[in-house]
């Protein structure tokens, strides 16, 4: 049971902590990271749509991890500069 306990208490901490780390790093540039969010969301649901779209869906996968690389480069550029 206190074994159990602390496993659980250890995952509360490891999750606060997480969310502390990952408020900080998207304080800065919160609309860049919105972006990010709604892309990768975009990305997993242009993963589990139906495959028969004429090469469609896959163009739109290509692009989306693009606009992923290229949000995720500026965020990097404006910590830099």
């Amino acid at each position: 049971m206190k074994l159990h306990r602390l496993v659980i208490a250890l995952l509360v901490i490891t999750a606060i902590a997480s969310g502390f780390v990952a408020g900080r790093a998207s304080a800065d540039q919160p609309r860049m990271q919105a972006a990010l969010d709604h892309l990768k969301l975009a990305r997993t649901e242009l993963e589990h749509a139906d495959r028969d779209k004429g090469g469609h869906r896959e163009a739109a996968l290509k692009f989306t991890n693009d606009a992923i690389a290229e949000v995720e480069r500026g965020i990097r550029f404006d910590r830099h500069h």
